[in-house]
């Protein structure tokens, strides 16, 4: 069940960076120059409410942590995270492989 919640989420990351990286592409030819949508514009576009609290919350708990980890992870492009996590969820999902050397029948 795990591996499958794993490939099913991979999966999902992963359409989600391609069609990123499709609409950064078409954005930098239009614009004529290299456009990138980080990945503080994408979660302040789905969660508007949430992402302004995100900071206040963040730096509560440990205020290191929003300077060191979360910050560049903010700005990091949506795009290359995305097909990222998506190929780390593909790798631990896939099914164990059978040991080489191994006799099988007795």
């Amino acid at each position: 069940m795990l591996r499958f919640l794993c490939r099913t989420l991979g999966f999902l990351f992963l359409a989600g960076g391609f069609v990123a990286l499709v609409y950064d592409g078409a954005r930098s030819i239009a614009n004529n120059g290299l456009r990138v949508t980080p990945l503080s514009e994408v979660l302040f576009t789905l969660f508007k409410d949430k992402a302004s609290a995100l900071q206040a919350g963040v730096e509560g708990l440990a205020p290191w942590l929003w300077n060191l980890l979360v910050l560049p992870l903010t700005l990091a492009p949506a795009s290359l995270l995305g097909l990222g996590l998506g190929a780390v969820l593909l790798w631990l999902g896939q099914p164990a492989r059978e040991p080489i050397g191994f006799l099988t029948r007795p």
